[in-house]
C-alpha cells in the first residue's frame, strides 16, 4: 500500500515536500525553501540557511524530517522529483545525500544551474537525470510519468506517480493562461485516467481576481504603454519568467521599441536556446544588451567568457539609451543598479516602469522613491498559478476519487469547491487505498 506524507505545504504556499512510500521504495517530490516560516504573515529569512548547518536546520523544522535524504545518513529514499526551478520547490537541494538522483526537466536544470552562478541560493553540483514529457520512469517500487505543464517557471512538469495499486497525479504549479496554454488545454481534453488521488496546488484561492487575464493581455498591456510613453520605460520582471520576457519582446518588435536586457537576462535565454529556438536572443532584431560588471564577472568566474565576447558584439551604453530612451525598454529591478541606471537619464520625470512581478514585492518604499523622481508606475502581471475557473476544470477533467490540497493558504475552501477532499495536516502519513 502506498503511503503519503505532506512533509510541507498542506496550508501553505512555498516550501513543498511531499513523501511517497510503497513497500521498501520511497520518493520525493519537490525540495524546496519555505516562504513563510511561524505563520502566514511572517515571512521567511532565507539567510538563515547560511547560518545553521542541516542539523540545526532540521532541529528548527526548515529541512523536513526524512530519514535517509540528507548528506551525512545512510541513503534510503530512492529519488527525488523537482516539478520546476522556483526556490520554493528546489532550494533544499543543497543538503540532500550526493547519491540520490534528481529527477528534473533540462529546462529546470539549466535556470537551477544559472542561478548557482548569479545567485546566493546555490544547491551545489546535483546527481541530476532528466525527465522529458511523457516519458516514462521506472524508480524502484513507482512508475512515473511526467507531464510538460503551464507555469511561469520554464519547462514545468506535474507527475504521475503509482505503485501496483494506486495511482496519484501530482500536479505541481500550473495554469491555464499563459504562453503554453495548449498543455493545459490537452490535458483537460485528454486527461490520464483512473486517478485515484490528486494533490493539487491552490495558490490563487483567497486572492482577487486579476487585471491581465491571460500571458497576451500582458503582451497588449506593455505594447499599450510603449506606445503611449515618452521617456524610457524599465521592466521590472523576473528574467527567469521567460513568458513574460517573451511578452515584453514582442511589444518591443510591435513598437519599434529596443528590449535592452542585462548579461544575466542574456545568458538565461542562450542556455534555454538550446532546448527552444522559438526564444528571443542577444543578437535578434530590437535586443541589445547592457552590460554591468557583476553579472560580466559571475560569467567569467563560471567559464563562460567566451560568450562575454557574443555578447559584447550587440552591447549598448548609457548614453547610446538616453540618446534614444523614447525607444527604449530596458530591464531592470528594485535593486542597487536602479539608482545607478537612471543617474544616466537626462531628464528621468516621466519614466514608466512597467511592473510585472507580484504586487507583494512593490514596496512603499519604492514608491516614495519614484514618486520623488516622477516615475510612473504600471502594473502589468498575470499570475503564474491556476484560477479558480480553471482549477474546477482541472479537478474535473481528472475526476480523482479524492483531492489533497497542497501549496495553499486556503485548504478549508476545498470541500466547497470540490468533490472528496481529504484535508491532510503537515507531516501526518496518509495510506492511500
Amino acid at each position: 500500500m502506498m503511503r503519503l506524507t505532506i512533509h510541507r505545504g498542506t496550508k501553505e504556499i512555498g516550501g513543498t515536500c511531499i513523501e511517497f512510500q510503497s513497500n521498501n521504495s520511497q520518493i520525493i517530490a519537490d525540495l524546496g525553501i519555505p516562504l513563510v516560516f511561524g505563520g502566514k504573515d511572517q515571512p521567511f529569512d532565507s539567510g538563515v540557511l547560511e547560518k545553521k548547518s542541516a542539523r540545526q536546520l532540521l532541529k528548527a523544522g526548515i529541512l523536513p524530517a526524512v530519514e535517509g535524504l540528507y548528506a551525512g545518513s545512510e541513503p534510503s529514499v530512492d529519488a527525488v522529483l523537482i516539478s520546476h526551478s522556483h526556490l520554493d520547490h528546489y532550494g533544499l537541494l543543497r543538503y540532500i545525500h550526493p547519491d540520490i538522483p534528481i529527477f528534473l526537466s533540462q529546462g529546470a536544470r539549466y535556470l537551477i544551474e544559472i542561478s548557482n552562478i548569479f545567485t546566493p541560493h546555490r544547491t551545489g553540483k546535483l546527481n541530476s537525470r532528466i525527465v522529458r514529457n511523457n516519458k516514462k520512469l521506472k524508480i524502484d517500487g513507482f512508475e512515473v510519468m511526467p507531464f510538460l505543464v503551464d507555469h511561469s517557471a520554464f519547462d514545468a512538469m506535474a507527475y504521475l506517480i503509482k505503485d501496483n495499486k494506486t495511482r496519484v497525479f501530482y500536479s505541481g504549479d500550473f495554469r491555464g493562461h499563459g504562453r503554453k496554454s495548449a498543455l493545459f488545454r490537452k490535458m483537460i481534453s485528454s486527461p490520464p485516467n483512473d486517478i485515484d488521488y490528486l494533490i493539487m496546488e491552490g495558490s490563487m484561492l483567497g486572492r482577487a481576481d486579476q487585471v491581465y487575464k491571460t500571458e497576451t493581455d500582458v503582451e497588449q498591456g506593455i505594447k499599450n504603454i510603449l506606445k503611449e510613453k515618452d521617456n524610457i520605460a524599465f521592466l521590472f520582471a523576473s528574467s527567469q519568467n521567460i513568458d513574460r520576457l517573451v511578452s515584453a519582446y514582442k511589444a518591443c518588435r510591435k513598437t519599434g521599441t529596443t528590449f535592452v536586457i542585462d548579461l544575466y537576462t542574456a545568458f538565461i535565454l542562450h542556455q534555454l536556446g538550446k532546448e527552444t529556438k522559438s526564444l528571443p536572443q542577444y543578437n535578434w532584431p530590437n535586443v541589445r544588451v547592457k552590460f554591468f560588471k557583476f553579472h560580466a564577472d559571475k560569467i567569467a568566474e563560471a567559464g563562460h567568457e567566451k560568450l562575454l565576447y557574443a555578447f559584447n558584439r550587440n552591447k549598448i551604453e548609457m548614453a547610446e539609451i538616453n540618446q534614444n530612451k523614447n525607444k527604449i525598454l530596458m530591464i531592470l529591478r528594485d535593486n542597487s543598479l536602479f539608482p545607478r541606471v537612471i543617474r544616466y537619464i537626462q531628464p528621468i520625470r516621466d519614466a514608466v516602469i512597467v511592473y510585472s512581478m507580484w504586487e507583494g514585492y512593490l514596496t512603499d518604499k519604492f514608491r516614495s522613491y519614484c514618486k520623488d523622481k516622477g516615475i510612473k508606475i504600471r502594473q502589468v502581471h498575470t499570475s503564474g498559478h491556476a484560477t479558480l475557473k480553471d482549477l474546477k476544470t482541472f479537478a474535473g477533467a481528472l475526476k480523482p476519487k479524492t483531492l489533497i490540497p497542497v501549496h495553499t493558504f486556503e485548504p478549508e475552501q476545498y470541500p466547497n469547491i470540490f468533490k472528496n477532499v481529504k484535508i491532510l495536516n503537515d507531516r501526518e502519513t496518509f495510506e492511500l487505498g
